[in-house]
């Protein structure tokens, strides 16, 4: 199978681990901000919370290569960054899919009954550890140099924000907000399409 090393970290990987990446970013962050986008103005529905609920399955490929092509080998900042934003990212696609195609579709009264459990705790600690993770794998984007600018500090922001406001009710803050993380998850993952690797060097 054929590799390529990347110029930043020094990895060797098959090179369509970059392509499923970018592919998988591009339509994670389409599956954000799209259907959070239209809720601005329809309110949520079964579609739209449908297709925000199965979007963090597809940004694992994407997180993955991204920390691949930005990290140093020897950073342990990154790879601590990293792990905890993979885990984060665990626990609150979970929380996401579940809120978004199971809970959503129950009455009222039977969702309070269920949040005065610990289900409610539970959303907002994995909400917290992916906010967590957020702001450091934010921080090693910001800090590489290499990746772009302006998406790296919109993913370090506007991540923590919309993961602690998820498990709230809807409002045009959270509708907004999945269109900054729309655009900041295809915006980097479209940079991963740009930076080619020279296996001869």
């Amino acid at each position: 199978m054929a590799t390529l090393t990347t110029p930043t970290t020094g990895t060797t990987v098959p090179p369509g681990l970059f392509r499923f990446g970018r592919a998988s970013g591009i339509a994670a962050g389409a599956l954000i901000g799209v259907p959070g986008a239209i809720e601005g103005f329809t309110g949520e529905t079964a579609p739209t919370s449908t297709l925000v609920g199965v979007s963090p399955a597809l940004a694992f490929p994407f997180l993955i290569a991204l920390y691949l092509r930005h990290a140093h080998p020897r950073d342990r900042f990154a790879l601590t960054a990293f792990a905890t934003n993979l885990i984060g990212l665990g626990l609150f696609g979970a929380s996401a899919f579940t809120l978004n195609l199971a809970l959503f579709h129950l009455p009222q009264p039977a969702l309070q009954t269920l949040l005065e459990g610990p289900t409610r705790p539970a959303l907002f600690a994995s909400a917290a550890l992916f906010a967590v993770g957020s702001v450091l794998f934010g921080a090693f984007l910001i800090r590489s140099r290499t990746a772009p600018t302006v998406a790296s500090w919109l993913y370090t922001g506007a991540f923590p924000l919309f993961a602690l406001l998820a498990p709230l009710p809807d409002s045009p803050l959270t509708s907004a907000l999945h269109a900054v993380v729309g655009t900041a998850v295809v915006w980097l993952s479209l940079d991963l399409g740009r930076h080619r690797s020279d296996p001869a060097a």
